[in-house]
């Protein structure tokens, strides 16, 4: 089926970590598919800190094809950092964000598009079917879904991957958001950006092995809950007052049998109440200094990242 071309400048973000086997493909597909459907694009990869080739493969595509953006960030900083990089550095009046991977296909960028501009989306994002990742990956993912769901400030459909079709106004307004410790795709959500989901399938990765680890994926809940939800917090508040009243009345039996003679038994049960209620103070303690820390973070205004070298 002939794929419709668009009057448009489009640009497709991809941020890169540890890749080199992958781009040569990606390039090669993603070049089968742009050309049909837009005149003018641009391919921005950003190496965000690979400890391999991928920067030196960057630079050789961009040698072979000058519509390559490449962009260098001095370190690691974290693909929602990346890609917010390839937001402050794009031309595109849509903007197509994907995987380096090749789990989200080239050839589904047409599907997202049509459904972009059928729907006068805001965003057209992929959803999917089914998932060729391990179980291990898939369950975690589904916990951070409910989680988020259920705790934080932010609602979206289940399924939603990072491949997307945006609109340019979408990227404009969300710029304007310049916290550092939240997420570039959770303020999205948390805009309220009106989205079509497209049900897609996922291919298994194409070569090599994720970046996206269970620490990483950890990390990643905790920043989306401390910084759009305030349950830690009141929870607590909730929790303290669960124990003072459970200490409250404790105390009164105590009382009670103090005046009707009965002896508390020896030391084990008070040394146990005593570590539980130190066990729960540090707990809260730590929650509180989480929320100060990333206040203490946004008043340092550092940058989301840092450019080392860009390509043009």
């Amino acid at each position: 089926m002939a794929k419709e071309k668009y009057n448009i400048k489009l640009s497709v973000i991809v941020p890169v970590y540890n890749d080199q086997e992958v781009l040569p493909e990606l390039h090669k597909r993603l070049l089968n598919v742009l050309p049909e459907i837009a005149d003018d694009y641009e391919i921005v990869l950003i190496d965000d800190g690979s400890a391999d080739n991928s920067w030196k493969i960057i630079e050789n595509l961009k040698n072979k094809d000058n519509r390559i953006v490449g962009i260098k960030l001095i370190r690691n900083f974290g693909q929602q950092n990346a890609i917010a990089a390839g937001f402050d550095n794009i031309d595109g009046d849509v903007i197509v964000l994907m995987d380096s991977d090749l789990q989200d296909k080239p050839e589904d960028i047409p599907k997202l598009l049509e459904a972009l501009y059928e729907t006068e989306s805001s965003m057209a994002i992929a959803q999917w079917k089914s998932r060729q990742d391990k179980s291990l990956k898939i369950f975690v993912s589904r916990l951070f879904y409910w989680f988020s769901q259920k705790y934080t400030q932010i609602s979206h459909q289940p399924r939603l991957g990072v491949f997307r079709a945006i609109q340019r106004s979408t990227i404009d307004e969300l710029r304007k958001y310049q916290e550092k410790t939240s997420t570039t795709l959770s303020l999205l959500y948390y805009v309220g950006v009106d989205y079509v989901p497209v049900e897609l399938e996922r291919d298994p990765r194409f070569a090599g092995k994720s970046g996206y680890n269970l620490k990483k994926m950890l990390k990643l809940t905790i920043d989306r809950v401390f910084s759009f939800s305030m349950m830690p917090i009141r929870m607590a508040i909730f929790t303290g007052l669960i124990i003072s009243g459970i200490s409250f009345l404790a105390g009164i039996a105590l009382i009670i049998r103090y005046f009707l003679g009965v002896v508390a038994s020896g030391w084990t049960s008070s040394i146990v109440l005593i570590l539980f209620l130190f066990g729960v103070n540090f707990l809260f303690l730590g929650i509180i200094g989480e929320y100060l820390g990333r206040i203490f973070l946004e008043s340092k205004n550092r940058p989301k990242y840092v450019i080392k070298k860009t390509l043009k």
